[in-house]
């Protein structure tokens, strides 16, 4: 039980008779502008996040644990000054 073509005519009808053509017409531009903000505003969060996993990635490659950690033959006054 959807809606049919019928009640969905009956449906645009009464809207068009409350709110008028010019007012449905900016209603739907402004609609559209808003769905196509927020696509954006999706779009750049993604790549937001995905720049910094990248960059996280890219500190991970250039310090290796092996770096990190200072190596058995060095001398304790080595590793303070």
């Amino acid at each position: 039980m959807g809606i049919g073509m019928r009640e969905l005519i009956i449906i645009l009808l009464v809207v068009l008779l409350v709110f008028g053509a010019k007012k449905l017409r900016t209603i739907g531009s402004d609609l559209g502008a808003a769905i196509k903000g927020f696509k954006k505003g999706m779009n750049e969060g993604d790549a937001e996040e995905s720049l910094k996993q990248i960059k996280q990635e890219a500190t991970d490659a250039d310090f290796p644990e092996s770096a990190k950690t200072p190596s058995a033959d060095t001398k304790p006054s080595d590793r303070n000054g």
